[in-house]
């Protein structure tokens, strides 16, 4: 499922117009991308929990040279599956 077939299904769903089905879909992105950049969680019971966490710096590979590089840490995004989500 795509991000147009999303929009239909939020639309028919709710009753509601795809435009304002779209208004609402990228207004929960917006909100739940600026709780994440402040390290906040974003927690929707039975579904899932959002957050952040930090990956410490590596040792990885370049395929094409095979020289050793270091990469560096970075905040990554986690989703854990709710308990309705996962007894699937």
């Amino acid at each position: 499922m795509n991000k147009a077939d999303l929009i239909n299904a939020i639309a028919e769903k709710a009753d509601i117009s795809k435009v304002q089905a779209k208004k609402a879909l990228e207004a929960f992105i917006e909100i739940t991308t600026e709780a994440l950049k402040k390290d906040d969680k974003v927690s929707l019971i039975g579904f899932g929990t959002f957050s952040t966490t930090m990956r410490a710096e590596r040792m990885g590979r370049n395929p094409f040279t095979q020289k050793e590089m270091k990469i560096p840490a970075k905040k990554t995004v986690k989703f854990k599956v709710g308990s309705e989500l996962n007894n699937l």
